[in-house]
């Protein structure tokens, strides 16, 4: 009986489903070789065309062995793997350790993007051998990293502080959170003024208008004092209605998911981590459910947009259908075109799906769905008031016509009172409102990958582990679901930048994507990548060792002395677990102790205590600071009452 791999349990069953007997489909429950694991040094030959020296991981020493007894018995080994570089590396690492000496066993390799029946048996009836150039370049980016990681990390060990690592990719990652946050520090507020004015119309009803215009050219009021002129001049001014215009807008569906968007929508939308989406996608996939979903690619498969395009008219209508497909075109260089977007692999199942599971399937559907859809359709009605030297304005907007957003929410129609042109209008309020500029947002992890990708820096299938990476290492936290740098991220990012600023380059790490995309095409050796990153980084290191200056990670203090060594201050240091008390003489000195922080005012409604900020698997919590004779805990602080005065007795006292 032939053999197939593929990487997981639940892959296998699919396809179990699907081919029955005929077939013995085992998993290699994901990689089975690797470079060594802690403990085993550097394991690449930098001498000799940066050979890495592969080794069988210590878990899967079990597997690998049955896999060998089943091999055996096998005439054809099918390598079934994901259709990625990851899937082709394992593929090639099976291979390898099944291939018995002066044994005829016969390997092929079969791809397939989305597991339903046709699809398989079409993969198997047109197998192929192991693309070498994929896996070199998976090979040149486990290189690159297990060197800058070996190489570097020592480095700030003893010019930052010990047991820190550096990542090529995941640095640069924090390097735009570190940014981020100048910005926002550096950050200077301006003040300025919206000025509405809510006028009586002469049928019944009100018109509410902004300040746009001041002598014709943009209104822009920068202080109270000229808004005070403004709100006068408004007041005595005679209001006339100058024009009355209508227009119908359209809304055009979004392309169907590619990986990073859709990582991206699982945050907006329902507040999952990239690696959490990724996670449930995978899931979905390996049961047959949705096409694969690691992907940068707009292209959809002509037999899949026919079947959209008739569950559309049949469910919903013609006049839901566009006259011709839509047809969307990836603005990246680097996307596989012969790869599809996510779409589920049959529309007229319904899967018994519960939770996340349900909640990631029904988007990337109704995703798809509406990407054939027609465009939504709008009324748009905008009114022009002349007031003197002023002009205001009104929009109004009333859906004409949903469209795709049949399928999505819709936005709330924003109705106006009629009014013809030339007519006069009274004043009821001038409402002038003081605001001021606000700083840059810190990205959120939608924010943090949609600059990624605009950058070039890592790829869509990496962006979850660069994120999860980043947040082990404790270099940022992520509060409010925004990301902040901790001040060991601060300290790394300003060591590295001022010592390898072209491993830190923006530019540089985007062209070395690229370097290792020309390898999976065949365009570039990988030895010759590698050796290009390899060699500048090699003497800086050794510079910098030599010469360069101690980074100083900033501190809480806390006044207090060492209660361990009575000599050292007791300081509030950011490790991966958060904020934790810790001597200033470490590593002298290893005292440790949790440290407590309080949510401000805040009292358990409970029993009355104050509430703590914890921190857990899923983020951060609030609890009672007299846990475990309390076991009062929240994801979010609602002000209640006592709150509310506890705060108003704080304010108080301040003012």
């Amino acid at each position: 009986m032939d053999l197939v791999i593929v990487e997981s349990p639940t892959k296998a069953k699919t396809l179990t489903r699907f081919l029955g007997n005929d077939y013995k489909i085992e998993a290699s429950m994901g990689h089975v070789r690797d470079l060594p694991e802690k403990g085993g040094g550097l394991a690449i030959d930098v001498e000799h065309g940066f050979e890495p020296n592969y080794q069988v991981l210590s878990s899967k020493k079990k597997r690998v062995a049955e896999l060998k007894a089943l091999a055996k018995n096998a005439k054809v080994i099918y390598l079934a793997t994901d259709p990625d570089r990851e899937g082709e590396a394992i593929s090639y690492h099976v291979q390898h350790l099944l291939s018995e000496r002066g044994a005829k066993k016969e390997f092929k390799r079969v791809t397939f993007h989305e597991i339903t029946k046709t699809a398989i048996l079409e993969a198997l009836s047109h197998p192929g051998v192991v693309n070498m150039d994929l896996v070199n370049a998976q090979q040149a980016r486990r290189v690159l990293d297990r060197l800058v990681g070996y190489t570097l990390s020592p480095v700030l060990w003893k010019k930052v502080r010990r047991g820190l690592s550096a990542g090529r990719v995941q640095s640069v990652a924090v390097r735009l959170i570190v940014e981020k946050e100048k910005e926002i520090t550096s950050f200077k507020p301006e003040e300025y003024w919206e000025i509405f004015a809510n006028l009586k119309v002469t049928a019944k009803g009100e018109l509410k208008v902004e300040l746009v215009k001041i002598d014709g050219k943009t209104a822009n009021i920068k202080n109270g004092e000229m808004a005070g002129k403004v709100v006068a001049d408004l007041e005595g001014a005679t209001y006339k209605v100058l024009n009355v215009s209508n227009e119908e807008q359209k809304s055009s569906p979004q392309p169907p998911f590619t990986t990073s968007l859709l990582q991206r929508a699982g945050s907006n939308m329902f507040g999952y981590s990239a690696k959490q989406t990724m996670q449930i996608a995978q899931s979905l996939y390996e049961r047959g459910l949705i096409t694969y979903h690691r992907t940068d690619s707009y292209n959809l498969a002509t037999e899949a947009v026919v079947a959209a395009r008739s569950y559309i008219e049949k469910n919903y209508g013609a006049e839901y259908l566009p006259a011709a497909p839509r047809v969307y075109k990836t603005k990246a260089a680097s996307a596989q075109e012969a790869h599809e977007a996510i779409r589920p692999t049959n529309l007229k199942a319904s899967p018994e799906l519960e939770g996340r599971d349900k909640k990631l399937y029904e988007l990337i559907r109704n995703r798809f769905l509406q990407c054939q859809m027609q465009d939504a359709r709008y009324d748009k009605t905008t009114i022009l008031v002349g007031a003197g030297n002023y002009e205001l304005k009104a929009d109004g907007k009333r859906m004409i016509f949903d469209g795709y957003m049949r399928l999505g929410k819709s936005t709330d129609d924003v109705f106006l009172p009629q009014v013809t042109s030339g007519e006069v209008l009274s004043l009821i309020k001038v409402e002038p409102i003081q605001k001021f500029t606000q700083p840059p947002a810190r990205y959120s992890e939608a924010g943090l990958i949609k600059e990624l990708e605009k950058r070039g820096i890592g790829r869509p299938s990496t962006y979850a582990a660069i994120i999860s990476t980043i947040q082990d290492r404790g270099y940022v936290t992520k509060e409010e679901k925004r990301f902040h740098p901790t001040a060991v991220g601060i300290a790394v990012v300003e060591f590295l930048t001022t010592n390898f600023d072209n491993v830190m380059a923006y530019e540089f790490t985007a062209r070395m994507e690229s370097d290792l995309d020309a390898v999976a095409d065949g365009k570039k050796k990988w030895v010759e990548v590698v050796s290009s990153f390899w060699t500048p980084m090699n003497e800086t290191v050794k510079k910098v060792e030599e010469t360069g200056s101690r980074v100083k990670v900033a501190v809480e203090t806390t006044g207090e002395k060492c209660p361990k060594c009575s000599q050292g201050e007791v300081i509030i240091r950011t490790g991966k677990f958060g904020k934790f008390l810790s001597c200033d003489r470490y590593p002298e000195c290893d005292y440790k102790a949790q440290y407590v922080e309080y949510a401000g005012t805040h009292l358990c409604p409970t029993c009355g205590g104050r509430v703590v900020i914890k921190k857990s698997r899923k983020g951060k919590f609030y609890g009672c600071e007299k846990y475990p004779e309390c076991k009062w805990a929240a994801w979010r602080l609602e002000k209640s009452e006592s709150n509310r005065q506890s705060e108003n007795s704080v304010n108080q006292s301040v003012g």
